[in-house]
């Protein structure tokens, strides 16, 4: 396998065209596989299971009314 410093040199020796045409054969390369892993990411966490991780208060609590009766407590 070849090493970066390789690979780079042999590069500068191609033409122009033909270090556009690797250039965006790598761009490809980099797009597919940032899209393989968004999709993983996405299929290990699906989004509608995020809302049992929001907060530790039941959804009928207004959190500022619970935040000040917090503060009147520690002020006592």
């Amino acid at each position: 396998m070849s090493t970066y410093s390789e690979v780079l040199s042999q590069a500068q020796s191609l033409t122009l065209e033909e270090q556009q045409q690797v250039l965006e054969v790598l761009s490809a390369l980099i797009r597919d596989l940032e899209t393989t892993h968004t999709q993983d990411s996405s299929q290990r966490w699906p989004r509608k299971d995020l809302d049992r991780w929001r907060g530790f208060l039941p959804k009928r609590v207004d959190a500022l009314e619970f935040q000040l009766q917090l503060r009147e407590e520690w002020d006592e």
